[in-house]
């Protein structure tokens, strides 16, 4: 049976292997976490950075399927919610639970509800297709900005605020991101399927 995710394409499938696999994923995952959050570009005055975040936490969750995904992503969150410097904006001075309670705080619930979303989509083989991973992509999307918007109303004096802080801008840099990270899975499918024949 071929595999369902990109992950289960290489490294030991059962035993201890798996394990030190997973757990090097786990890893791997967090550091790209990480490293995308911090390329990030002000928005002032939105509390809301430009970064990479949701680019690398949706594909991440394609590749790595429902259950790997989310405890890479809750390793992330609880790394975030030690104080280690995570997210994107921790090196500005708040860090750990304070910084998860802060304007942003809602977007890091989306990934959490996203990463695994998406994941679960892949284990059904929309990652294969561009248009279906499309699709997948605006839904993990959605499951981000939802909440994220949500919570930063709360600290927004009207809804127009809380839409030019946390939506407008974005728009287009996400619908590349997105378009982007369609096209890659897909792809790298379609270089195994040819490293296999």
């Amino acid at each position: 049976m071929p595999p369902k995710l990109l992950q289960q394409t290489f490294g030991p499938a059962a035993g201890a292997g798996l394990w030190i696999k997973r757990a090097a994923l786990i890893a791997g995952g967090v550091a790209a976490l990480t490293l995308a959050a911090k390329i990030s570009v002000p928005m002032w005055p939105s509390p809301v950075p430009i970064n990479l975040g949701t680019f690398a936490v949706l594909t991440m969750g394609a590749a790595y399927g429902p259950r790997l995904a989310l405890a890479t992503i809750l390793t992330y969150m609880a790394l975030g919610a030690l104080g280690a410097d995570v997210f994107a904006g921790t090196s500005s001075g708040t860090t750990g639970v304070a910084y998860m309670l802060g304007a942003t705080g809602g977007y890091l619930l989306g990934y959490v509800l996203a990463a695994p979303a998406l994941g679960a989509l892949a284990a059904r083989g929309w990652d294969r297709s561009p248009v279906r991973m499309a699709g997948a992509l605006l839904l993990g999307a959605a499951l981000i900005y939802l909440p994220g918007v949500l919570w930063l109303s709360t600290f927004a004096p009207d809804w127009a605020t809380t839409l030019r802080w946390g939506v407008t801008p974005y728009l287009i840099g996400d619908a590349i991101k997105l378009a982007l990270a369609a096209l890659l899975l897909p792809g790298v499918w379609a270089l195994v399927g040819s490293a296999r024949g």
